[in-house]
């Protein structure tokens, strides 16, 4: 398990990626490799027996608690410590002050961020496709906490050169931040721009006083040997990030 460096102590945070030495054989081709994801028509067991994977190496570290999300590219973030729901929590957004309780999100080209405050005491996670960007997750979340978030990760999404959008989607950002007009380049069908997550997130960020900004240095589309994505192949497993706090 790789972790990211540079963090407050006692704080872990890192992405799965498709090879993993517990990732059970697959009889759908499409879905080999570490898939976290219930929804794609992967085995339930299958898919089951990764995650409790990921949970034995996490309690290493003293997790206790792994919590996901049924996730709707929303701008709903919750606050969860000890209680335990019954159904999965819908949302893209989850925020805890509890150490033990690791907070996960699965991804496959959309921008997985992890935020903390610098005294490790609070940590945070949450789903930043377009959709989620341009609506307000991550401002939602930074809302959400208890402290004001000093760092944030930016796990593997596409990268700018392999995600082409329509105008409307340049114009849904630029029309509530301007300055994010440099954030979008041509494309080369008339009408088309191609979109940097990466700077898209991280001056959404700066605006909410994040100053120290990690990762954004991937691509999902273009490392297949590494990570799942759903631009390259629509019927695919996803990767999970995560956040905890030992």
């Amino acid at each position: 398990m790789q972790f990211v460096q540079g963090l407050p102590k006692g704080v872990f945070a890192g992405q799965t990626r498709v090879h993993h030495e517990k990732a059970l054989p697959s009889q759908v081709p499409d879905l080999a490799g570490f898939n976290l994801a219930l929804h794609v028509n992967d085995d339930p067991q299958r898919v089951q027996r990764h995650r409790m994977a990921l949970l034995e190496e996490f309690s290493a570290y003293g997790v206790n608690k792994v919590t996901w999300m049924t996730q709707t590219h929303s701008t709903i973030c919750r606050t969860i410590n000890a209680e335990m729901p019954f159904d999965a929590l819908e949302g893209d957004g989850l925020v805890t002050q509890t150490a033990g309780h690791a907070l996960m999100m699965m991804t496959a080209d959309c921008l997985p961020v992890v935020l903390g405050n610098a005294e490790g005491t609070e940590v945070a996670n949450l789903h930043a496709g377009w959709r989620g960007l341009a609506h307000g997750i991550i401002e939602t979340t930074v809302a959400s906490m208890q402290h004001p978030p000093a760092w944030a990760w930016l796990g593997a999404a596409i990268c700018q050169d392999s995600f082409e959008i329509g105008a409307e989607v340049k114009q849904e950002f630029c029309c509530k931040y301007p300055e994010l007009d440099s954030a979008f380049k041509a494309g080369v069908k008339e009408g088309k721009f191609y979109a940097d997550l990466y700077a898209i997130a991280r001056y959404i960020l700066q605006r909410q006083g994040v100053q120290m900004v990690l990762g954004g240095d991937q691509c999902s589309y273009r490392q297949p040997e590494e990570y799942f994505s759903y631009r390259r192949a629509a019927k695919t497993g996803r990767m999970a990030a995560f956040v905890f706090m030992a």
